[in-house]
């Protein structure tokens, strides 16, 4: 699974460095892809991410641009899946991957539940849990407010982490190599 999570991640990157006036629009949908209910286990963006903050540090990218598509993109599907939740409450639990794991939904009520907002934040950093838990943000109906604001501050973080790990790993493989 790795092997095939690293060569499409290559593809993207190595698409990106070709044709990098196409970067904003692919991060912007590879970070929305990540951080949507059900689509996100089947584009696990992270590692293109990062693999596009490597050519940040090349010089071939703006990192503005990107970062802002980024996480635009990732707080857009954030919000889709908290939308979902909302408009089907509960019976989402009926819908593939919930509905082979039914013990999720009761553990996800009470991490949101204990932790309110902050479980938004902390759920971006964790693959899993990144576009699950806006989902149970919404069935179990977080205040709007609440959510959007943990929604775009862990969005903007979110790929200020991912796209700076590969720009620093850029530069210091760049160091290496001189």
């Amino acid at each position: 699974m790795f092997e095939s999570l690293e060569a499409h991640a290559h593809q993207v990157v190595e698409f990106v460095r070709v044709h990098e006036v196409w970067a904003a629009p692919i991060v912007f949908a590879l970070a929305f892809g990540e951080s949507l209910a059900f689509i996100s286990l089947l584009i696990p963006a992270w590692a293109a991410l990062v693999g596009i903050g490597v050519l940040i540090s090349s010089g071939n990218l703006n990192f503005w641009p990107v970062w802002v598509a980024a996480s635009i993109g990732a707080a857009l599907g954030d919000w889709l899946s908290f939308w979902i939740g909302v408009k089907l409450g509960p019976p989402v639990a009926h819908i593939w991957p919930l509905s082979r794991h039914p013990e999720l939904l009761p553990k996800g009520e009470a991490f949101v539940k204990r932790w309110g907002a902050l479980a938004i934040f902390i759920g971006r950093f964790f693959g899993p849990l990144r576009a699950s838990v806006p989902l149970v943000a919404g069935i179990f109906r977080m205040p709007w407010w609440q959510f959007q604001l943990a929604n775009f501050s862990s969005a903007f973080v979110w790929a200020a982490v991912l796209l700076t790990l590969g720009d620093v790993v850029g530069k210091l493989l760049g160091w290496a190599w001189r």
